[in-house]
């Protein structure tokens, strides 16, 4: 990659761009891991680390700079933001807009690609009892199609998503080439296998009621009623801190630490037997994948969390506890206690996982690095969908064995 920089006047250095609504330090983590491409992003995140920008090439651009900088680059591969997303539409229909100006007046093409996890429906009329903010839903649908339409290539990182796009917006172009690689971690480089751990349970992650912490906080005393050997980890920060904080005191069985360093993080990880990410519902929020749940399964957790993550099918299938229930404190400590009983092996655990990253599987599909075929047939458990740039018919179906927000 070219070393950092961070340049308002500058077009994108690289041939493939990817184009950012918002950029933080995960996305930068996995930027070196992905395939080499300039980021275009509009703004940074509360977490944004400068310090791991190093070797990136990173241009902050409005829409309409954004616009400008990527017609005017040598760009052949861009990766835009899922459709679905809508906050990102705008800036993507410029994009796109400045380009096919650019190919009408060059001929320069530029193959256009995209990661989808979207599981939820944001044009939902449940949530716009206003008539502006229904119009503005029925305007982004309307972009959201014209964006999906343009796709050349996808890659859905769970079956929920791969729905949730057909039952939306319908299929894709007849040129696309549409691929399911789950968003499944390998194996964490310091994670233990072995047999099994002892009957502790770990939550990590926001302390937000989206999350579930409440009903955990109802749940854990029925936990330990019946099962009094078992302990609870609180690994994270937030609004309900001090719930989290009032657990902890009342509770000799729970610990809390708030806002760990990650080390400590994937050390309490590789101790537990347990890992809970209870995701509730919510008219405007759903989970798409759960960042807790793919660093569970990294070190052989048996993961309890509801229907509500893109992964759920995947984590029935495969030994896991998921409950349609979110609501429930009686269904959730059941559920742990479940996990617990069912005493499965880290290894067990670890040995369900893919030999790559599910997420860097898909973008080797995305930008043509993984040297398999693009279209014909399936690829290390992955499935592909729809047609071939040739028009030839591919094989349909979705992957369950697996190949990651």
């Amino acid at each position: 990659m070219t070393s950092s920089r961070s340049s308002r006047g500058a077009a994108p250095r690289l041939p493939a761009v990817r184009l950012y609504e918002s950029l933080r330090t995960a996305h930068l983590e996995r930027a070196h891991e992905l395939a080499p491409a300039s980021i275009v992003y509009r703004v940074t995140r509360y977490d944004f680390d400068a310090s791991l920008a190093e070797g990136l090439d990173l241009v902050p651009a409005g829409p309409v700079r954004a616009a400008w900088l990527v017609a005017r680059s040598g760009v052949e591969t861009l990766e835009v933001n899922e459709p679905l997303m809508t906050s990102s539409l705008p800036a993507t229909a410029l994009v796109l807009g400045a380009l096919a100006v650019r190919r009408r007046l060059t001929g320069r093409s530029t193959t256009v690609v995209s990661y989808l996890i979207g599981n939820a429906d944001p044009f939902a009329a449940a949530t716009a009892p206003r008539l502006r903010t229904r119009l503005r839903r029925r305007g982004e649908r309307v972009l959201a199609r014209a964006v999906w339409r343009r796709l050349d290539r996808v890659v859905h990182g769970t079956d929920a998503a791969r729905e949730t796009y057909a039952r939306l917006l319908g299929d894709p172009a007849a040129r696309a080439t549409v691929t399911t690689v789950p968003a499944l971690p390998t194996r964490h480089p310091e994670a233990r296998g072995g047999g099994v751990r002892p009957p502790a349970v770990t939550f990590v992650g926001s302390f937000v009621e989206r999350k579930g912490l409440r009903v955990l906080a109802a749940a854990w005393p029925l936990v330990v009623a019946a099962r009094p050997e078992a302990t609870l980890a609180l690994l994270g920060k937030g609004a309900l801190e001090q719930e989290a904080r009032a657990l902890s005191v009342a509770q000799p069985s729970v610990t809390l630490e708030v806002d760990p360093p990650r080390p400590r993080i994937h050390s309490v990880l590789d101790d537990s037997r347990v890992l809970v990410l209870w995701s509730q519902p919510s008219p405007t929020w759903r989970e798409q994948v759960g960042l807790p749940i793919v660093e569970g399964l990294s070190h052989g957790c048996t993961v309890v969390t509801t229907t509500e993550t893109g992964l759920a099918d995947w984590l029935t299938d495969h030994g896991h506890v998921v409950t349609a229930d979110a609501a429930s404190p009686e269904v959730l400590a059941a559920a742990i206690v479940e996990a617990l009983d069912a005493a499965r092996s880290a290894h067990d655990v670890l040995a369900d996982l893919p030999t790559r990253d599910g997420r860097l599987a898909a973008d080797d599909r995305l930008f043509g690095r993984d040297g398999a075929p693009a279209v014909d047939g399936s690829v290390d458990g992955t499935s592909t969908a729809g047609t071939s740039t040739d028009g030839t018919s591919t094989a349909a179906g979705s992957a369950h064995d697996g190949t990651r927000s």
